[in-house]
């Protein structure tokens, strides 16, 4: 499950923009607020509490680096990590450098799924959803290549489970797995908060987007 639920995801985010074209902006801004709740909320009961338990004294550090490596990465794709994503009206290739810094941010994500059970796949699983089909969207809607597409996505798809492979298989990552750990929560802080507060007009509060909040963190909780 590890593997499949965050691959799924993204193929599944993939089909629903090519079939059904979602074209209601609000409930894909729920789905969203949802999402980045629900992966905050994993990331506070779950995945903190276990990198201090080990009284490394450096894990804030981690943590910081984290943020400021997702702050990094995201002049280069703009946000879509987060469903913000910009581009030309008619694109004629890959917007490489969206595609590049994605998929590092998909395969860091991988690093801690496979010592966190299923509770993290299943966050990234619903984090991956939405920002799959706002992706598969806009490239439709800016006339990329059908083929460009589904190697985009495919790749995007891949890059989790093959992060958590590494993880799992590589010795030296493994003596390093609380450190890369903190540095993904950070990644993680930073993501899921901005979803947050970018999910609605004017990052105003309404009872839909607190009711769908309040429902991430409840889910999580009983992870």
């Amino acid at each position: 499950m590890n593997y499949i639920l965050p691959l799924l995801s993204v193929l599944l985010g993939y089909i629903i923009a090519l079939v059904i074209k979602p074209k209601n902006k609000t409930n894909l801004k729920l789905l969203l607020a949802f999402s980045g709740s629900f992966l905050l909320a994993l990331t506070v009961m779950h995945l903190l509490p276990d990198v201090y338990e080990s009284h490394n004294s450096n894990i804030g550090i981690f943590i910081m680096m984290g943020i400021l490596f997702q702050i990094i990465l995201e002049f280069f794709s703009k946000g879509a990590e987060h469903g913000h994503v910009h581009g030309k009206p008619n694109m004629t290739h890959i917007p490489w450098l969206l595609f590049v810094s994605l998929c590092i941010h998909a395969f860091l994500e991988g690093f801690p799924v496979g010592h966190h059970h299923d509770n993290l796949a299943i966050g990234i699983a619903i984090h991956h959803l939405p920002i799959a089909i706002i992706l598969t969207t806009f490239f439709i809607n800016s006339h990329l290549n059908k083929k460009a597409i589904f190697a985009f996505m495919l790749t995007f798809a891949i890059m989790t489970p093959l992060g958590t492979f590494v993880s799992d298989y590589v010795p030296l990552l493994s003596n390093y797995h609380i450190e890369l750990t903190a540095v993904v929560i950070g990644i993680l802080f930073h993501i899921s908060s901005t979803i947050i507060f970018e999910s609605s007009e004017g990052h105003k509060f309404n009872i839909a987007k607190v009711s769908m909040i309040v429902l991430g963190i409840i889910l999580a909780y009983f992870l």
